[in-house]
């Protein structure tokens, strides 16, 4: 008993000091984490070097003939591993589909993930290895690059392809047996306990704010509800349909990170990939592209469109809650200001000019 009250100590210790950790210095240990990983691999020489941490931790893997992979080293308690393998079992069924998405790399015992630690990170973490995707963002959250306006058009006309060939591709899958995915109906998204937290607990927030936000999402779910789930609207989703979750090269896009993907809304994924070019000069450009897209692979009417507002407002409130529960990321600070100013704009909007 004393012996295991000692290792649980020593563990609250190692927990303690990584998250007081600075960003880079949390990377390194999460790079010793990696390479033990990589050992069910059987990965020759690989080295590590950080692409991005925000979400997980994501690390370009370069092998001893200069061949690239990504490993994805996840948030600690966010998903299950059976959510895990769905979500790797999905990415495998849209590329035999011909949907351009990273190869799923099995370990040499045909695992799709494995779960690793080391005595360096606190907790024992998640890891997969994912095929290297080339190509260029399409933009950041952080900020886009400067794009004229038959760019976006174009830009936007792929991406809206791209998401009516997944809602059409998951109209039609049959689900595997052991499937799970978080479900993202309007409980789900702006409730007290929706799938990315509560954002009205989010510490930035005045009592007006909240209580402004609390009514528009009061609103949000009864629209939503009225709309309803029949299988033209709400299904499997990627739902984190970002501009930088999509990467061009030629005429060639490509998606990745469906780390959030579940069930919801279609109008969902749309509403994200136009949420932070709301307000911008190439909004209209990049919505007629989007929607364009969209109906040349699958039927969108002007009906669902007209949920676009609601949509909007209801991933704004999905990244408050976002930047709440991950509040311990530089991202997440970063954003929330301006975030918080924006959401509150829209909420106001939305509630005084209707839906």
């Amino acid at each position: 008993m004393k012996r295991s009250s000692m290792k649980i100590k020593n563990r609250e210790v190692v927990m303690a000091d990584f998250y007081q950790l600075d960003p880079d210095q949390q990377v390194e240990r999460l790079k010793k984490l990696g390479l033990k990983a990589l050992e069910q691999w059987s990965i020759e020489q690989p080295e590590l070097s950080l692409m991005k941490y925000r979400e997980n931790a994501v690390f370009a893997v370069t092998d001893a003939t200069g061949a690239k992979r990504a490993l994805r080293i996840h948030r600690p308690g966010y998903h299950s591993t059976v959510a895990l393998n769905s979500e790797l079992a999905w990415m495998e069924a849209l590329k035999a589909d011909g949907i351009q998405t990273p190869e799923v790399i099995h370990t040499t015992n045909g695992k799709l993930l494995v779960i690793a630690e080391v005595n360096e990170v606190p907790e024992p973490r998640q890891c997969d290895l994912l095929g290297w995707v080339d190509g260029e963002v399409l933009g950041t959250i952080e900020g886009s690059e400067e794009q004229s306006t038959q760019e976006l058009h174009t830009n936007y006309y792929l991406a809206g392809q791209m998401a009516a060939r997944i809602h059409c591709h998951a109209g039609q899958w049959q689900l595997p047996e052991s499937f799970f995915r978080p479900v993202m109906d309007a409980e789900g998204l702006v409730g007290t306990k929706g799938y990315l937290g509560n954002f009205r607990l989010l510490s930035g927030l005045g009592d007006d704010q909240v209580a402004l936000l609390d009514k528009a999402a009061d609103a949000v779910m009864d629209t939503l509800n009225v709309f309803g789930q029949s299988s033209d609207r709400f299904g499997l989703t990627h739902a984190d349909f970002l501009p930088e979750n999509l990467l061009i090269d030629g005429d060639i896009i490509r998606i990745i990170d469906f780390d959030d993907c579940g069930f919801g809304w279609h109008m969902m994924d749309i509403a994200t990939f136009l949420f932070f070019l709301l307000g911008e000069p190439g909004y209209d450009a990049a919505y007629q592209g989007l929607v364009e897209g969209y109906r040349s692979v699958r039927e969108l009417p002007d009906s669902h469109l007209e949920l676009l507002p609601t949509c909007l407002l209801a991933r704004g409130l999905t990244y408050l809650a976002w930047v709440h529960s991950r509040y311990e990321t530089e991202t997440a600070q970063e954003i929330a200001p301006v975030l918080i100013e924006g959401v509150c704009a829209l909420a106001g909007d939305y509630l005084t000019n209707g839906k």
